[in-house]
């Protein structure tokens, strides 16, 4: 199985502030619907918290060390990165093409946040990032990226509309072998 992480970051590697994303860019969002639609996506919990629900047309997993914790209806609390990966995998079997949209993926999400990204990243086999081309002020960053790890699959820049001039590059990674 692929494990991929989605990010969406600014000049500082910025991702959240204050439990939050720092920047509204809907053309992000439609990529990052997109790109996991009928995946099993893996997330810490002040990411799920921050989305407050489960997300539609995907297999949800939180990553949280807290026992009693009870996530939304339609999420399934994992222990650790590792337990999360094992879940992906049953979910990734045991789902078949249906009319919610799910068909047997052999790729799992990395969706956030920041401790979770950090211990990914060395499993990561394909990141999927948003490189926003603008400072915003935040509390949490993206680790930095090894390019002598990695090599670029795709990329496009696009100025987005929705977005008062704001220049986004979205870069597909793939792990060196």
């Amino acid at each position: 199985m692929i494990l991929s992480l989605i990010v969406a970051y600014d000049k500082n590697r910025v991702i959240g502030h204050g439990g939050n994303l720092p920047w509204n860019i809907p053309a992000d969002m439609r990529y990052f619907r997109d790109v996991t639609r009928g995946k099993p996506v893996i997330m810490g919990r002040k990411t799920h918290e921050s989305i407050g629900r489960a997300l539609p047309k995907r297999a949800n997993i939180v990553v949280t060390r807290q026992i009693e914790y009870k996530p939304a209806e339609g999420c399934v609390v994992a222990r650790s990165l590792e337990e999360a990966v094992e879940i992906a995998k049953e979910a990734a079997q045991e789902v078949t093409a249906s009319a919610e949209g799910f068909g047997e993926s052999k790729e799992v999400v990395v969706i956030g946040g920041g401790e979770l990204y950090r211990q990914a990243l060395p499993l990561a086999d394909k990141i999927y990032a948003t490189e926003i081309e603008a400072e915003f002020p935040g509390d949490t960053t993206f680790p930095i990226i090894d390019m002598e790890e990695w090599q670029i699959e795709s990329e496009k820049k696009q100025k987005d509309a929705d977005t008062a001039n704001l220049n986004i590059n979205f870069v597909t990674l793939l792990r060196k072998k």
